[in-house]
């Protein structure tokens, strides 16, 4: 593994990360760098769906409301990206061109990544070929957790070279990783191994993303980047549904790894549900009146 000696890995000294993360939520964000702060959470959002029922119909409408949201507020961000399997891309391609918004896939036999790296690398090249500008994979958690971080890292390399210009997102799944110090292990081993950036979960586990892990995995990339002078983005997913939290994490993000972050560019969050909570706190912050969530749509 180039660079990386994972005998040198740090060891994460839990209470000293969660007394951190403690002081990011005692600060007070309030007027206008709430607001500020609410344009960015909106324009770092990558809008998703991942079920088995979904539809060409469902995406046309998530890829609709992605485009729309300003018909709440005038001039308000697009998100980031619009999310979606394999066999759905070329839908969201269509529905999103002559927009700014990427799209996203999730590959390597997601949620679980539980097969070959032969059907990883077809599911990869199948989301490239059909215009995914982002693909989001799943480490082989099941390896990592038999010590086998040469092939885990090995598997990264190769879907990212499946990805020709595809930006690439690692899914670490850290609800399965057990411990701050294998989260902070596995950080490395993406990072090392070509991802562009690292994610926290799937979404389809618990607990999905918390600030304790994001923290960890914020330090992963400073170090590298310290090291390096490489920026790496860092996406959380799962479980952040409403701005308060969303506050929270963007001023951990600043605090840690500082202003060059603070974009669409170097950092996500994965909940669709955020979207309808930042719409409606900005039109509060615009009317003095909460609108009932039933005034945002769903998907």
């Amino acid at each position: 593994m180039k660079l990386l000696d994972l005998n040198k890995t740090p060891t994460i000294d839990k209470v000293g990360v969660h007394e951190r993360v403690n002081r990011f939520c005692s600060r007070s964000v309030k007027t206008s760098a709430k607001i500020q702060g609410l344009y960015l959470t909106l324009s770092m959002i990558d809008l998703t769906t991942l079920e088995g029922k979904d539809t060409p119909s469902k995406v046309k409408h998530l890829c609709y409301k992605a485009q729309h949201l300003h018909d709440s507020i005038p001039d308000l961000p697009t998100v980031a990206a619009v999310c979606v399997y394999p066999t759905l891309v070329g839908i969201a391609k269509k529905e999103l061109r002559g927009s700014k918004i990427n799209v996203a896939s999730v590959a390597s036999a997601f949620p679980s990544g539980q097969s070959t790296l032969e059907v990883k690398l077809a599911d990869t090249k199948f989301a490239v070929e059909q215009g995914a500008d982002e693909v989001d994979m799943v480490i082989s958690r099941g390896k990592f957790l038999s010590g086998e971080y040469n092939f885990v890292y090995d598997e990264i390399a190769a879907i990212k070279e499946a990805c020709g210009n595809a930006h690439l997102k690692v899914i670490l799944e850290t609800g399965e990783l057990d411990t701050l110090d294998n989260i902070r292990k596995a950080s490395d081993i993406a990072i090392y191994a070509g991802a562009d950036f690292i994610k926290t979960s799937t979404g389809k586990i618990s607990p999905a993303a918390t600030m304790p892990v994001t923290f960890v995995m914020l330090n992963a990339i400073k170090d590298y980047h310290k090291k390096t002078g490489i920026k790496i983005g860092m996406k959380p997913a799962g479980g952040i549904s409403n701005s308060k939290i969303a506050l929270q994490y963007l001023v951990m993000l600043n605090e840690t790894l500082g202003s060059d972050w603070m974009n669409k560019d170097l950092f996500r969050f994965g909940a669709s549900s955020l979207v309808n909570d930042v719409l409606m706190q900005l039109v509060k912050s615009e009317s003095g009146i909460y609108q009932s969530l039933d005034y945002f749509s769903k998907d």
